[in-house]
Order: C-alpha cells, then structure tokens, then sequence
C-alpha cells in the first residue's frame, strides 16, 4: 500500500515517488498547511491549479474543533475537505507545546488547556494515534514533545520521551492504510540527534520524520543537524522535515537529502501583503505598486500572473478585499510548488549540483530584499 522508490539521486539529493492510498507523491514535495481542514483561503480546486500534490492538515486543532470523530462520521478528512490527493497530519505534539500556556506533561503524555475555551484535555500517544486514525490521512505522525533548542537538558529529556511515545505510538497504530512516521528529535545536540536518528530508524516505520528544527536555532544550526541526522536514516524511507518552508531553506533541504516539505510561510507571507518575486519578497502595501501595469513574477504560470497586475492586487490590499489573501496566496504557494518541480528534473537530468548556486543566490536576494 505504501512504497518509496528513488528515480534518480545526485549526492544525497533525490528524486521519488511515494506511494499512497490517495495517489503517488512525486519527491521533494512541497505540502500547503490546511491547518483546520482548509488551506486558508483557497479552495481545493484552487490547490489542484497550482499542482499540489501533499496537504498537511493538524490533529491538535481539528481534535479541539470540530472534533475528530465528527470528521470520522462525515467520512474522514479527505470527504470532510473535499481534498481526495494524498493528506498528512502532525501528531499534535508541537501545538500542545507551542500554544497551551498551562501543561502538565509526564511520561504518560501532556495535560493541556484548550486555547479556544481553556477547557482541559490529555493527550497521550494513544490518543494521538486514535485521533488521527479518526481524520483518516494517509501520513500520520507520532506523538512527539518538542524542546527549547536553548535548553540542553531539556532537550535531552524530551528525546527521551519522544522515543517512549513513538514506541507507544507504533504499538497503538491499527489501520493498515496510513504510514506512521516516527519523529527525530534532540534540539540542537549533535550526539542527541545521532542518537535519536538511530532510535527511530531502528522502529522502522514507513517514514521518518525530523522535528524539531526551525523553531528558534540559527540557518547554521538547523543544517548542522541535517549533516548529523540524514547519513543515518534508511535511504528506503522518506524523509519529512517539519515545518520548513523558506526557499533557500528548501533548496538546501532537499541537498542534504530531505523528500518532504511543510509550512504555513507563503499564505501567512499572503495574509501580510507579502509575495514572492524574482527581485525579492514584495510589500504589495508599497506605494510604488500603485501603477505597475506587471504581474508579481513574470516567469510565473499561477493563474495570479497570468491574470493580474501588481497595481490591481495593491488596490484590493488597500480596499480590504478578501480577494487579494486568495490572490497572493495562489502565487506565493505556486512559487515553492515551481521550485519543487524544478529541482525534481534538476535531479532527473544530473544538473542539480551544478544549478544550485544560482538558485540560492535567487532566492537569497529575495530574502534579504524582503522589506521592498
């Protein structure tokens, strides 16, 4: 039901296909966050235009609201949705952590209080596991407790208690139709995440997963562990790298062997007035864009270019229409979607290693331009 093959693969970098019950993933793969069943402010159809293939949605706040087994009840998430291509959900762990003000966390799992009213809930492997079988993705994660990467100790402690819960976690797993990955914690720690990378890979589950990064340590950092943990994971099995979605983070992803992508960047990037483009991230709140007659990348495809000028996306920016989130967000997702397919055939015909210095350097100037 689940299988991974390498097509072709320069150095680390590779290119793959993963197979699941809801279709083929063609690797690196960017996924959108529909972080409550929706990606915020497209619609389904919209997220086919622009050719994803992945949509990441979360166990934490779908569990809070609707509630899970009202999702299973309507036929599971890619019914409930209306999104019938492959589907990812996180374990919850992250926003349990990152959100609840008050918790208790043990080696049981974590009492929590609800963002949303303050009522109380536990949240345990098994828990996870039930919730996310409720939802009914095809790639679920194990339950996981995310660390200070500031905080040494701690981060010990909690790649401990990550290995308990994914034992647990896989132990708890009943349905035959989602791949479990286990999650590679240890903060910033080069012997901790070595360790981690071995322990996971020792549960062997159909896909592993690096949690973790891109909370708070520095660029540095996050590919210093990448170098530690990717040489020590099966080269059979994809590998997920949670939450990371700039593109030269990305593009640097995928060299040190990273297959799968996720993050609510580029629509929070749309919520802001903000999009990609070849000069550099664009403040569509900029007056300068008030008379520019050119789309917002002219290399673009996405149905934004190829219809619209940036002076019309300003103007609907400045008269708070809901249109321009839908507009931008259509871009900026098919921007990262773009370099996906880009680097795939890179991959395909060898010239991967070769084209990557012009393509950081594109989209490093666009980091680095990102008040223009």
């Amino acid at each position: 039901m689940f299988s991974f093959h390498i097509n072709a693969k320069i150095n680390r970098a590779r290119a793959g296909i993963f197979t699941t019950p809801h279709g083929d993933l063609q690797t690196p793969v960017f996924a959108p966050v529909g972080t409550q069943a929706t990606v915020k402010t497209l619609t389904p159809e919209q997220l086919k235009g622009i050719n994803a293939s992945l949509v990441l949605s979360n166990t934490y706040h779908l569990y809070l609201r609707p509630g899970d087994e009202l999702v299973r009840d309507m036929g599971g998430l890619h019914k409930f949705m209306q999104w019938h291509n492959p589907m990812l959900t996180d374990s919850g762990g992250f926003q349990v952590f990152s959100l609840s003000k008050t918790r208790k966390i043990d080696d049981d799992g974590v009492t929590f209080k609800s963002h949303i009213d303050g009522s109380t809930h536990h949240f345990t492997p098994e828990k996870s596991i039930q919730i996310q079988e409720n939802l009914g993705a095809d790639i679920i994660m194990a339950f996981d407790e995310c660390s200070d990467p500031n905080d040494a100790a701690y981060s010990e402690t909690a790649m401990q208690r990550t290995h308990l819960w994914a034992e647990r976690s896989v132990n708890a797993r009943t349905r035959a139709d989602q791949a479990l990955f286990g999650i590679v914690q240890g903060g910033v720690n080069a012997d901790l995440r070595a360790e981690s990378a071995k322990f996971i890979a020792s549960l062997d589950t159909p896909g592993i997963a690096i949690g973790g990064l891109s909370v708070g340590e520095t660029k540095e950092e996050m590919h210093d562990m990448l170098d530690v943990v990717v040489p020590l994971l099966p080269e059979n099995k994809p590998r997920y790298l949670m939450g990371v979605g700039t593109p030269e983070d990305l593009i640097n992803g995928i060299a040190q062997g990273v297959d799968i992508f996720d993050c609510v960047l580029p629509t929070r990037l749309a919520r802001h007035h903000s999009a990609f483009a070849p000069e550099g991230r664009l403040n569509m709140m900029n007056a300068a864009f008030a008379r520019d007659a050119r789309p917002l990348d002219e290399t673009c495809d996405c149905y934004t270019c190829q219809t619209f000028t940036r002076a019309y996306i300003r103007h609907l920016i400045v008269a708070k229409e809901l249109l321009a989130g839908t507009l931008l967000s259509i871009h900026n997702l098919r921007a990262l979607i773009r370099i996906m397919e880009s680097i795939r055939s890179y991959i395909a015909d060898g010239s991967f290693e070769t084209r990557v210095p012009a393509l950081l350097d594109q989209w490093a100037n666009n980091a680095k331009r990102a008040d223009c």
